[in-house]
């Protein structure tokens, strides 16, 4: 049974939400919250499998909600999944950056919201090539500006490991990596969880705020 808490300030996005998710037998909404304070309350409390939480609320905003759900030691088991109006918000890299496992658009299809709630409960990123490309994009247009980040960390990486959260940063998949490399999916996806290991990230998505933070990845150079 995946538990979900779901933070909106909005009752009837809610309201609808709750209903869909529900319906579904491997799925139990177990705390609803209308600003960031009490969703991080409820998940200290809780602890859901997956947050359901809106980018924009008065208080705690989604994002510092976020932040502290992934900073605290007790919750590396929950995910959040922020919820946004528009797939380019702003916000959005800024969340993942804090630590959430991806994002959705309010008005995506339900079969997509329900998918993507079983995709980040078994512990992948909720990030998709297309998505992380178009991220990327605004990167090149200035919208968000990487920073360094430590070259010790860089340095735990093998080169091989180097050139898969490169391409991981560039938007591909497992699939499209061991294609790319002439690898076994399966290997691929050895690599990638190893680096993650090393790095200390959660997620696929952290690894690609590392790419970029790293510059493994610059502006401009979204395919291999």
């Amino acid at each position: 049974m995946i538990r979900l808490v779901l933070a909106d300030d909005q009752a009837l996005v809610r309201a609808g939400f709750r209903a869909l998710l529900s319906a579904q037998p491997d799925m139990e909404v177990v705390g609803e919250a209308g600003e960031g304070g009490e969703a991080l309350r409820l998940t200290r409390e809780l602890r859901p499998d997956v947050v359901l939480m809106d980018i924009r609320m008065p208080g705690m905003d989604g994002l510092e909600a976020a932040r502290l759900i992934a900073a605290d030691p007790a919750l590396t088991a929950v995910r959040v999944v922020i919820l946004t109006t528009f797939d380019l918000d702003e916000y959005v890299f800024e969340a993942l950056r804090n630590g959430a496992s991806g994002f959705l658009v309010k008005d995506t299809e339900p079969a997509e919201l329900l998918r993507g709630v079983r995709v980040v409960s078994a512990g992948d990123a909720l990030l998709s090539p297309n998505v992380t490309r178009r991220l990327i994009e605004e990167y090149a247009a200035g919208a968000l500006r990487p920073t360094a980040a430590p070259v010790a960390e860089l340095a735990l990486l093998t080169d091989r490991e180097r050139e898969i959260v490169t391409l991981v940063g560039r938007g591909l998949s497992n699939d499209e990596i061991a294609e790319h490399l002439v690898l076994s999916p399966l290997t691929a996806k050895t690599h990638v969880s190893r680096a993650m290991t090393k790095l200390s990230v959660r997620d696929r998505a952290q690894l690609v705020v590392f790419a970029y933070e790293t510059a493994l990845v610059t502006p401009g150079h979204t395919t291999p």
